[in-house]
């Protein structure tokens, strides 16, 4: 098991970063051989269920998770929004914070544990930068890129 934290600060209002983080679809950009499908009808709230499908052809599986908390930005308020994966290999959670920063700007927050079935222990730092550099260049991309409305 593995848990690490990207912080960024971004140049917009929370409610945009929040927008751009939590569009689940905007993540199959952003993670290599991934793609995600919604399973619950919009809009996002707790109880939203998606699955990243991760792999190529045949070889690859599925990473189910769930939203179990889910406070958008309001207010100047910070937002916060949790997910659990209850996948047959990737388990854990990993939650996405959004709060006021410096000068207007939008600070972000990426906390996640990742554990992977069957995977020993003697491979949880290699897991662990693997995911970093994953996740970092993801959230960049999805802060850079603007959202769909």
């Amino acid at each position: 098991m593995v848990n690490f934290s990207l912080e960024r600060t971004a140049p917009l209002p929370l409610d945009e970063a929040w927008r751009r983080i939590t569009r689940w679809s905007r993540h199959t950009d952003t993670v290599p051989l991934t793609r995600i499908h919604v399973v619950t009808p919009a809009p996002t709230r707790e109880g939203t269920v998606f699955v990243a499908r991760s792999g190529v052809g045949p070889l690859g599986f599925d990473d189910p998770m769930e939203v179990t908390v889910w406070r958008p930005p309001a207010d100047g308020e910070p937002g916060l929004c949790r997910v659990e994966k209850r996948g047959r290999v990737v388990l854990g959670w990993a939650e996405f914070e959004v709060r006021p920063g410096p000068g207007g700007r939008t600070r972000v927050v990426w906390r996640e544990e990742l554990r992977v079935r069957f995977l020993p222990g003697l491979f949880d730092e290699p897991l662990r930068g693997a995911a970093r550099a994953v996740f970092g260049r993801a959230l960049n991309r999805l802060l850079r890129q603007p959202s769909q409305s």
